[in-house]
């Protein structure tokens, strides 16, 4: 199928508004990275400062969310959108946003772009996240499980493990040989990082709370605010030729901004009709939107419990 239709933001915005939506500041994009990483970090000292049942869900909920942050502002990376300076953009966001949480900057761009670029189609390399919807309650409530009891999060990290023992195994073709390299230098990475980590949390006399804050948010609070943010960026909405019917905007409030949808991800519908702006101008880019009437045009909901009840809408 033929690509989606772009969207002519001369045709939407005036010259000074476009010109204010699109600049960038390399200092707010850093600002922002130190941003994820202080949140983590004040959210490990409460629980280690008064650990409780309380401080300790509490701090899994959070540091869970700002690890989808680190996804997010990675994905601000992908864009060009951390740094003006290229080799400043892709180290911040190889190193202090994707490999943190296992991720990789440069294969995750290759596959978002072709996402972009189909969106919603056939070709999309993301249409399998969205097109099951909707689904039952009961449904939805078997996979929360399985993300909340870390089953997800072995699911998708235990083949990526194995991969480091099927390196330099020559008897394979060259095909798979790429791939398991490929996935094994990814887990290289991320066990690398992370042992760095763990040894800082270890030498602050806090290494306890690597494995009981920031691993156990990567094994289940991250695992499911990652499903809750794919189903509310495109599940159910538009397969057709409208560009601004493809994807989402979920008007987030404070406690789930907090817990669920950092760094304005929540103004997917924005980012991609005008996918380079920064994620820091989206909500002007709304406001805007609406004042414009496009917003008419728009898959907008109230709230990430409305864009859940809609997207386990199926009967049993």
């Amino acid at each position: 199928m033929p690509v989606v239709a772009r969207v002519d933001p001369k045709t939407v915005f005036s010259p000074e508004e476009w010109s204010h939506l699109n600049s960038r500041s390399s200092l707010r994009g850093l600002w922002l990275v130190a941003h994820a990483w202080g949140t983590i970090l004040a959210a490990i000292a409460l629980v280690a400062m008064w650990p409780n049942p309380l401080t300790w869900l509490i701090a899994v909920m959070v540091v869970g969310t700002r690890q989808l942050g680190l996804a997010i502002l990675m994905h601000e990376a992908a864009h060009g959108g951390l740094h003006a300076n290229k080799a400043i953009n892709e180290w911040v966001g190889q190193w202090l946003c994707a490999v943190p949480v296992g991720a990789d900057l440069a294969s995750y761009r290759s596959y978002h772009l072709q996402h972009h670029k189909f969106t919603q189609q056939p070709e999309d390399p993301d249409l399998s996240l969205s097109a099951p919807f909707p689904i039952s309650k009961e449904s939805y409530t078997r996979k929360a499980i399985r993300d909340l009891t870390g089953q997800t999060f072995v699911k998708q990290r235990l083949p990526l493990f194995l991969s480091l023992f099927r390196r330099g195994n020559a008897d394979e073709e060259m095909s798979h040989e790429s791939f398991v390299s490929s996935g094994a230098d990814k887990i290289a990475r991320f066990l690398g990082v992370n042992a760095l980590m763990f040894a800082l949390f270890w030498l602050a006399g806090a290494g306890i709370w690597y494995w009981g804050v920031w691993l156990l948010a990567m094994a289940t609070w991250l695992s499911l605010v990652t499903r809750i943010r794919n189903i509310a960026e495109h599940a159910c909405t538009s397969t057709g030729e409208d560009p601004f019917s493809h994807a989402r905007t979920t008007l987030a409030g404070p406690i789930e901004r907090l817990f669920i949808a950092p760094y304005w991800v929540n103004y997917h519908s924005e980012h991609h009709l005008f996918m380079y702006l920064p994620c820091y101008h989206l909500p002007e880019a709304h406001r805007l939107l609406v004042e414009k009437g496009f917003v008419e045009r728009m898959e907008v909901r109230s709230g990430y419990l409305d864009v859940m009840r809609l997207a386990t809408s199926r009967p049993v």
